[in-house]
């Protein structure tokens, strides 16, 4: 996107530099990084940081206003709401896609949020092992909101630790070390020294929670939540119900609350009135439909990951639906070329990550996470075989 950094980022690029790059990458966990790493970053000028940011900060305005809980009081499902919820998540990540305006101006789209954790110790690692291999730009960062390294770790700390030791806190998940994403929470561990435990291993004696390590019942006082109740429910019988425990009278604390999934998701889009953020609507509460349907994309509120959405969307695919309050119809942005590659330009796609202290007004933003294609969706999923796809991360200028 800067393109005298572009023109000389691939002028220096050789396929050994990339083997050895990723050779680096798989030493810290071997065999855990199992989905596609991009040959490059993207590089992001300050104007352009600026519209992101003014977009995040827009949106904040709005989760942060004193009735976005009456707003979004029906997000939650009824059979995942989830006891004991605090005041606010701890977490936020804005996904953007970089397109082109009809001036040919790029700028960036919102295409979905979420309440949610992502890569956030993982991109600390690979901003590591880029600088290693490829020349950045000394003012040039991966890290927004006036961060550093340092600065951004301590901050991921306090925010899942909270008050507590970090033997008494656990990143929670379903069998995380099938997980295509496992290499996060090894450096989860790794900068903030909690276990990574799967929902199976929960030991429970009333309201408490325990785990064990080495031949020691240790209890849970925190849990850095990264069950997606979608994927729960598509488990088998006894891991169903194991996962049942989540929805009692538990005396522990989220980060997140389970509940800021849904509440902070696909469904607060229609709420929000901003330049950067394509116009949504939920599909039961459209009159006339659009006679340019082919501009739009339905999306089923309650998925992750991509699953469900139809991008050419027809009559018929919305009179198939049957639960309309539970989907969302969205005008379809057109990602931009913009990624100048050896072979056909990238598309590509920003995630913006915005913690959120306890005791804190407002989130701020800290890191981010790049991905990029050059199929018809963004994701290592739909880019198979291809090359100068797959994740990343933004360097933004200083």
């Amino acid at each position: 996107m800067v393109p005298s950094i572009r023109k000389a980022y691939n002028e220096q690029f050789t396929q050994e530099k990339y083997d050895a790059f990723l050779t680096d990458l798989n030493t810290k966990h071997p065999g855990a990084l199992e989905f596609r790493v991009a040959e490059t970053p993207v590089f992001v000028d300050k104007a352009f940081t600026d519209k992101i940011i003014s977009a995040c900060e827009s949106i904040v305005d709005v989760i942060t206003g004193y009735n976005f809980k009456t707003l979004t009081s029906h997000a939650i499902p009824a059979d995942v709401r989830v006891p004991n919820e605090n005041d606010h998540t701890h977490f936020i990540a804005f996904d953007f896609g970089i397109c082109e305006n009809g001036n040919g101006e790029l700028e960036p789209l919102l295409i979905e949020m979420q309440g949610f954790p992502t890569l956030f110790a993982y991109e600390v690692y690979l901003d590591k092992v880029t600088r290693r291999h490829f020349d950045i730009p000394a003012n040039y960062s991966a890290y927004l909101g006036g961060f550093e390294e340092d600065t951004y770790i301590q901050l991921l700390k306090e925010v899942i630790l909270g008050v507590h030791e970090p033997e008494n806190v656990i990143l929670l998940e379903l069998l995380p070390h099938q997980q295509k994403t496992r290499i996060d929470f090894y450096c989860t561990t790794d900068y903030v020294g909690i276990e990574v435990v799967c929902l199976t291993e929960l030991i429970q004696e009333g309201r408490r929670l325990f785990y064990e390590k080495e031949g020691r019942r240790i209890e849970v006082k925190r849990i850095y939540n990264r069950i997606i109740f979608d994927d729960l429910q598509q488990q088998g019988p006894a891991i169903q119900e194991k996962g049942k425990l989540l929805l009692e009278e538990l005396d522990v604390e989220w980060v997140p609350h389970p509940n800021w999934f849904y509440r902070i998701s696909k469904y607060t889009l229609p709420f929000i009135d901003h330049p950067y953020v394509p116009k949504t609507r939920f599909l039961n509460e459209i009159a006339v439909l659009p006679t340019d349907l082919e501009n739009y994309v339905l999306k089923p509120l309650f998925s992750f990951a991509g699953q469900g959405v139809v991008i050419d969307v027809t009559l018929e695919d919305i009179e198939k639906v049957e639960d309309q309050e539970n989907w969302i119809l969205q005008r379809k942005v057109t990602y931009a070329d913009v990624i100048v590659t050896p072979g056909t330009p990238a598309k590509a796609e920003l995630r913006i990550f915005y913690f959120w202290k306890d005791g804190e007004t407002r989130p701020v933003p800290t890191n981010n996470l790049a991905r990029l294609s050059k199929g018809k969706m963004i994701g290592v999923r739909y880019n198979q075989d291809k090359e100068w796809v797959g994740g990343s991360l933004a360097y933004f200028e200083q």
